[in-house]
């Protein structure tokens, strides 16, 4: 059942005012209020879709184990300083089996790791130019491409709440969006690990599947998801059926987060997506578009919206997002930047 995932031309988002933007919007916001999932195709940087420029990022999976040991997380090596950015291995026991890394703005630009005591604006440790030749500046590109596209979304996400399009600009300037490459191996099946239970395994169509990555939704606003040509991800219906998102080349699948859902009253959906496991290895590159550390998110002069207390960004995704099993241990590294933090 892919017929309730609308695929949807961008192109006019990136241009002036006209009645092709017009209807983009409508479709992006029926997408964004209904299932809260779409795919998008035609914008600038949808180049990097194709295999083989995906392929470029995908590289740094290949780097041998030793290089990639330069690059984890604290949680997993204490002699690491680094603590939110960085790469994180497989845990043979979780549900969530999976291996990558995250990186943040610094990549895209040096200038804008800026010096800073939070951990959510630490520098990204990087494979050196000679163990992955041309990788850096893939990466960066890439991570500007998204930045684009995001803001795209969320101008006509205002728009089409009938907000001033710009009015979401202001908190992701020197935002500290992710981009996270992730690779789901094939799990052992003589690891000694039972996934014959309801954790680990779900029946879908008549079949019964190895669950990869958990159900839930994503904390923040906006997911820009890359797939590799390889089936798994799926989304839940307004009727709570799990759906495939089609892995089309040349797109890149669409949904929005818990907090976007709760600053716009509830008028975007925040999408409960999960992995499946295929028949083969799967790749995935979700870019994150997130605001600054201590952009206020304050309620919204939208009718009938539930009035909460601001609070900084920062704090409300150190919260989320340490609860990930890939982030487990380092709760306790950050405190909140104010009192009145939720």
């Amino acid at each position: 059942m892919t017929q309730d995932i609308e695929t949807i031309g961008i192109a006019d988002l990136f241009g002036p005012p006209s009645p092709g933007r017009d209807r983009a919007d409508a479709r992006i916001m029926a997408a964004a209020s209904g299932i809260g999932l779409m795919a998008v195709r035609d914008f600038p940087g949808d180049a990097w879709l194709t295999p083989e420029s995906r392929a470029q990022l995908l590289r740094i999976f290949a780097l041998p184990d030793t290089e990639k040991q330069k690059l984890l997380r604290w949680n997993f090596d204490r002699a690491r300083k680094n603590v939110y950015r960085g790469w994180f291995p497989l845990q043979p026991t979780a549900v969530s089996y999976k291996e990558g890394i995250d990186m943040g703005p610094d990549i895209a630009a040096a200038a804008r790791a800026l010096p800073s005591d939070d951990p959510l604006c630490e520098p990204t440790p990087l494979p050196t130019e000679g163990a992955l030749p041309g990788w850096r500046a893939a990466a960066a590109n890439y991570y500007r491409a998204m930045e684009t596209i995001g803001n795209a979304l969320m101008r006509s996400i205002a728009r089409g709440l009938g907000l001033p399009e710009t009015i979401f600009d202001p908190y992701f300037e020197h935002g500290i969006s992710t981009l996270r490459l992730i690779r789901y191996p094939l799990r052992d099946a003589n690891a000694g690990i039972d996934i014959s239970g309801p954790d680990f395994s779900v029946l879908h169509k008549g079949e019964t599947r190895t669950i990869i990555g958990r159900e839930h939704a994503d904390s923040g606003f906006v997911t820009l998801l890359a797939q590799d040509g390889v089936e798994g991800l799926q989304a839940k219906n307004l009727a709570g059926e799990w759906i495939d998102v089609p892995p089309a080349d040349g797109t890149l699948a669409v949904n929005f987060g818990q907090l976007l859902e709760r600053w716009t009253g509830g008028r975007v959906r925040a999408t409960r997506h999960r992995v499946i496991a295929p028949k083969t290895a799967r790749f995935s590159i979700p870019f994150f578009y997130e605001p600054r550390v201590d952009a206020e998110i304050a309620p919204l002069s939208l009718s009938g919206a539930e009035p909460f207390e601001p609070f900084f960004y920062g704090d409300y995704l150190w919260e989320a997002a340490t609860n990930f099993v890939e982030m487990s241990g380092i709760k306790h590294l950050r405190q909140p930047r104010r009192a009145n933090a939720s």
